[in-house]
Parts: C-alpha cells; sequence; structure tokens
C-alpha cells in the first residue's frame, strides 16, 4: 500500500501561498467520512500519483488524522503542468468499490504482423469492482487471440486477479482488427483541348496590321494610264 503524508488545512489559508511553499491544496472525503481540507507536499504527491494513479489504496497520515483512499481527481494547470488541487475519496472498509482500470495492449497479433491489419482499441479503461486491497493497478490484454479481420477481443476474455469482476457487459468488445485499404488507381487524367494555346510558325501579324494594309489599297484612287 502507498502512503502520504498530510496536513490540515485552514480554508481561509490563500492556496497560492500554500503552492509557493510547495504543497498541493487537497482534500477527502467518502460516503461516510466528511469533507476534510488537507495539504501535501507537490513533488511527494507527483512521485506517487506517478506510481499508484487512480487505482491503487493510498493511507493518508497526518496530524492525527489517518484514513484510506483513492485518488478521485487532480486538477492540473493547462500551461504549466503543475497539480493545482488533488480529492481523495475514502471508502468503507469491508465494501468493494468500482474503479476504472488502466488496459495494457501486450503480445504480437497475427492479423496485424502477417495480414497487415491495423488495431483497434475500442476500450482504454474498463471498470472492475472489488475490495480495495484486490485491487489491480493495470490489466493486460494479451492480442494473440486476434488472428485475423473477423477476430475480436471481449471482456470476459481479459485475465483478472483473485477477487476481481469485471462490471462491463461480459461480450463488449475490448480490441478488434480493420484489414488493410486496398490501394486505389491513380483517375486518368483526359486533357480538355479547348484550353491548349495552337502557335503557328510564320510572320507575326499585329492586330490590325492586315486590315489597315487592305483598306488604304481599297481607298487609293487609281492612277491614269500614261500616254505614250
Amino acid at each position: 500500500m502507498f502512503s502520504l503524508e498530510i496536513k490540515k488545512r485552514d480554508l481561509k489559508e490563500d492556496v497560492e501561498s500554500l503552492r509557493a511553499l510547495g504543497r498541493v491544496p487537497a482534500v477527502f472525503y467518502g460516503k461516510k467520512e466528511a469533507s476534510t481540507p488537507i495539504s501535501v507536499v507537490a513533488a511527494d504527491f507527483v512521485k506517487l500519483f506517478k506510481q499508484a494513479g487512480e487505482s491503487s489504496v493510498i493511507s493518508l497520515k497526518g496530524d492525527g488524522l489517518e484514513v484510506e483512499a483513492l485518488v478521485q481527481d487532480v486538477d492540473i494547470h493547462p500551461v504549466t503542468g503543475k497539480v493545482r488541487h488533488a480529492d481523495f475519496y475514502v471508502f468503507e472498509k469491508g465494501k468493494k468499490i468500482k474503479v476504472e482500470i488502466p488496459l495494457d495492449f501486450t503480445g504480437s497479433a497475427p492479423a496485424i504482423k502477417e495480414l497487415g491489419g491495423t488495431l483497434i482499441k475500442v476500450l482504454h479503461t474498463i471498470e472492475v469492482e472489488s475490495l480495495p486491497k484486490d485491487l489491480p493497478q493495470r490489466l493486460t490484454v494479451d492480442l494473440a487471440a486476434l488472428i485475423d479481420f473477423n477476430s475480436v477481443i471481449t471482456a470476459k476474455e481479459i485475465k483478472l486477479p483473485k477477487g476481481v469482476e469485471i462490471v462491463a457487459h461480459a461480450d463488449e468488445v475490448v480490441a478488434s482488427v480493420a484489414a488493410p485499404r486496398a490501394e486505389e488507381e491513380a483517375p486518368v487524367v483526359v486533357a480538355d483541348l479547348s484550353t491548349i494555346e495552337v502557335v503557328k510558325k510564320g510572320k507575326e501579324v499585329k492586330e490590325g496590321e492586315g486590315e489597315g494594309e487592305a483598306d488604304a489599297s481599297a481607298k487609293a484612287p487609281a492612277k491614269p494610264a500614261t500616254k505614250k
């Protein structure tokens, strides 16, 4: 079980000043647990959260307080990426709880390696129910069962630790493989002859030149015949 040191927090305390001291404002609560404001060391929480995630039991201890809880929610600054606030959910001892568990996809799928298919991950997490002490951090999905494009992996095929049950429908699809797309032939481009400019060889006649010459010869009076 993971452990995290906590301190009671006065709601009148300025949270920005608290963060400046390297601590994260937080709160824990539960079905039978009153909402209690606390603070934790930022560096300790970040390190623990990377290991525990939202599916591992954490023992919160300090200032006369001691409860077992799960990380319920984490508020992260969109620009700096720093944790601004954390919520912990205190569960009832001896009671089963429902939690979303991350899925790890492992192994080699023949439909991908040999047939060139594409893996489709329908689910990335799956909801399970168990006692807090039996909760797994992650569940493994073996892709070896995907032998062709008709193969799928369903929720009931995921191997579960003792005491853990899937909440999802047993036949819910977790992963499948899509067949590769057939390459389309490039369309034949037909040239538009109306757009092609034909250039004739020879002396270039400028617009108006020929017409002007013709008009001049037509208008010029005939020369009188020369008497011999």
